[in-house]
């Protein structure tokens, strides 16, 4: 049976005895309903992962670090995703198989289409939101590195900022641009939110080396976009093979 994995932001070694925060406490006493004994799985986010026993006394509750184990998942493919910031779970759904899917680092991006206004308290807030979900992808998927979100950007400024070796734009009606297959070791992929882009902001990727992917005839929702698009990109270039 899988063990239940934890995100732990401190240090950790062999032999030491964590004690866990009072909400990863909560959720392994009543929500795994973990035992004196159980075993479990800690990750920091630097590397690797750390298998323990679970310690409770009264309400608190920690782990004996017993063994590191020097396991890592990561792509070898660097992906850093631009997303059109989406309204209320849709953007939450991206954020989530964003991580499963191994990207390196996401870009929540404010669109002419986008439909969703953030001021600076708000958009710390959606941060703070969406980390938590990231965290979370990162304990189901096996993911022992945390990808990075940046906070929420124009679209004009992130596509000015990108150096990744391929750069490319998912929206419907653009043809395939032709493209090396060889091997990369960074991407950028930029998708729209519902709306979608405008002929400008398509025209501004395009003018900054941004090729088009295609993902088939129909027109897919942003959440399946996106989907599809990351599962394209380690089919080519990184480890779904």
């Amino acid at each position: 049976m899988r063990l239940p994995r934890l995100f732990i932001n401190s240090d950790l070694k062999d032999g030491v005895v964590v004690e866990l925060p009072k909400e990863t406490s909560h959720y392994v006493r009543q929500v795994l309903r973990l035992r004196e004994g159980s075993s479990v799985i800690l990750f920091n986010g630097l590397g690797g992962e750390y298998r323990g026993k679970v310690r409770i006394n009264n309400k608190q509750t920690s782990v004996t670090i017993e063994e590191f184990s020097n396991i890592s998942v990561e792509s070898s493919l660097r992906i850093h995703l631009g997303q059109g910031i989406s309204r209320g779970e849709k953007m939450d759904y991206v954020v989530q198989k964003a991580v499963e899917l191994g990207v390196s680092e996401i870009t929540p991006l404010f669109t002419e289409r986008c439909g969703v206004k953030l001021d600076e308290e708000r958009a710390e807030k959606r941060l703070e939101h969406w980390q938590k979900i990231i965290i979370s992808a990162c304990e189901q998927s096996g993911r022992n590195s945390i990808p990075q979100i940046h906070p929420p950007a124009e679209i004009s400024e992130w596509i000015t900022q990108r150096n990744e070796a391929l750069r490319f734009i998912c929206h419907p009606g653009l043809s395939s641009d032709e493209f090396s297959h060889e091997g990369k070791e960074s991407v950028a992929i930029l998708i729209g939110s519902e709306g979608g882009f405008t002929e400008a902001e398509v025209a501004g990727a395009i003018v900054h080396d941004f090729k088009s992917l295609v993902l088939g005839p129909r027109v897919l929702r942003t959440e399946t976009a996106t989907v599809a698009a990351l599962a394209k990109l380690q089919v080519t270039w990184g480890d779904m093979i």
